[in-house]
């Protein structure tokens, strides 16, 4: 993601959304803990706002999800609080962090209980990517984030590059039309 650009520089809490909400019955899986995939909806919701906030474009696409590491399980007792920020920025993408916080509503303990990295790129009324502005972090949190972006970028462009060598290879074959798979 790097590129210098010419627009002004803006602080990661300018992009920062936060959205707190209840543990429904139809939120849980069979173990009685919050499904990933109602998270991972949740942390994108969040994501995507960040990244619009921070580049004012009308649309921004996800060009990766990054890792989403479920560190604790949130329980139908637990408020679920997503907070979201740009903590890094290339010449038109922008990689969001994105923090989970559970808190047991009866005791008030609070605890992350998920982590995660998304990647946006902002598009013009074109639908091209367009400049987004760098960022000036300031907190310890924000600069940590910040000063371990790039070797996260890295990992990025491998795991792309990857995935494209893989994607070459696998068949678009439908499997009932498979007739090897029949024998």
């Amino acid at each position: 993601m790097e590129g210098a650009s010419i627009l002004e520089k803006k602080h990661p809490k300018e992009s920062k959304i936060v959205n707190t909400d209840q543990v429904l019955c139809s939120d849980l899986n069979n173990y009685n803990t919050l499904f990933g995939g109602v998270l991972m909806k949740k942390l994108d919701n969040c994501a995507v706002l960040s990244a619009r906030r921070h580049s004012r474009a009308k649309e921004c696409v996800t060009a990766s999800t990054d890792s989403i590491d479920f560190l604790s399980p949130i329980y139908q007792s637990d408020s679920v609080c997503v907070e979201s920020f740009v903590s890094y920025t290339g010449r038109s993408s922008m990689e969001i962090f994105c923090k989970v916080i559970a808190e047991d509503m009866l005791s008030g303990e609070r605890r992350i209980a998920t982590t995660a990295f998304l990647t946006f790129v902002a598009l013009d009324e074109e639908k091209r990517p367009m400049e987004v502005p760098d960022i000036e972090p300031e907190t310890e949190e924000e600069i940590k984030l910040y000063e371990t972006a790039p070797e996260r970028e890295e990992i990025r462009k491998l795991k792309r590059r990857k995935s494209k060598e893989l994607a070459g290879s696998i068949s678009l074959q439908k499997p009932w039309e498979d007739k090897e798979a029949n024998l």
